[in-house]
């Protein structure tokens, strides 16, 4: 518009140029010489808002294209951002069960290192216990102590014939060896075999339930009843742990095993006041930064109001 403005004014100009001409005496040569200078300066207009014409329109249509790529590049990264997001669900959703199955194969990877420190313990107990047998043996061998031999005995007394094979004593089938038991549940929890470890750990129960590590073993019967997803039944085992070892240094997994699966029932409140318990019970402990940490994701308090 402005340019159309400035057209029409050099056109007046020309007008009124050649009206002044014509009412006023002056000379041709002088005339035609505006005439033509301002015929020259309209064209230099025309041209000018010409130029800014196509400047115009090839601005527009650079605007236009970078507006494409922004709108593609802003696309693509709405793209990005769904599968980062749709990523993060899918690790949250999965990271519980994990962690879970980590902590129970790390905790039997700990307590198989403990049961093996144990039984070198007991190795070591005998290997001395033999030394002291052979020095016993060889001052008495060196005192002449031993017997004549016409004094050992040449034949088997008739009392002492094997029994035949049907008898009952022959039939019954000795128990299984505790510590192979034992590290037989430990090495097939620690590698995911949960129905053979859990036969292993009830045959342990079975046989040597008053020893020291038959709370280990009850404890375990929690773990893999809650690492395959058996929350009531995993609540059972872990409740054995409470009331039938009061002494065993389970407790405290146990009782905070309980509360999650507890939680995992949809019995929230239940499961809660286990987690307050752990951690009122046994501050510094790892149990009770899970603890903690399981308390804040539900949004209440580690203490009862």
């Amino acid at each position: 518009m402005r340019f159309r403005n400035l057209a029409g004014f050099a056109a007046a100009l020309l007008i009124g140029a050649l009206c002044g001409s014509l009412i006023g005496p002056r000379p041709a040569q002088a005339v035609a010489r505006e005439i033509i200078e301002l015929q020259r300066d309209v064209t230099t207009l025309l041209q000018g808002q010409k130029d800014i014409a196509t400047q115009v329109t090839q601005d527009h249509t650079v605007m236009r294209t970078l507006i494409e790529q922004s709108n593609d590049t802003v696309g693509k990264l709405n793209g990005t951002m769904s599968g980062l997001q749709k990523s993060v669900q899918d690790v949250q959703a999965n990271s519980g069960a994990r962690l879970d199955t980590m902590s129970t194969q790390v905790q039997g990877l700990s307590d198989n290192l403990e049961e093996i420190k144990s039984r070198l313990g007991k190795l070591n107990q005998q290997l001395v216990d033999l030394q002291g047998t052979m020095q016993n043996i060889d001052s008495k061998i060196s005192g002449g102590a031993v017997a004549p031999s016409s004094t050992v005995p040449t034949s088997t007394p008739a009392s002492s014939s094997p029994q035949p094979t049907g008898s009952p004593t022959a039939a019954a089938s000795p128990a299984p060896n505790a510590d192979t038991l034992y590290s037989n549940g430990l090495r097939d929890i620690t590698s995911g075999k949960y129905d053979l470890a859990r036969s292993e750990f009830q045959d342990y129960l079975k046989y040597y339930g008053d020893t020291d590590l038959a709370s280990n073993a009850q404890f375990y019967l929690g773990e893999i009843a809650y690492s395959q997803r058996q929350y009531s039944q995993a609540v059972a085992e872990y409740e054995k742990v409470l009331t039938a070892y009061p002494k065993s240094f389970k407790l405290a997994p146990a009782r905070l095993k309980k509360g999650m699966a507890l939680i995992e029932l949809g019995q929230k409140s239940s499961g809660v006041k286990e987690l307050r318990e752990v951690v009122k019970r046994y501050p510094g402990t790892e149990e009770e930064r899970r603890a903690r940490a399981r308390l804040k994701e539900l949004g209440v308090a580690a203490a009862a109001a």
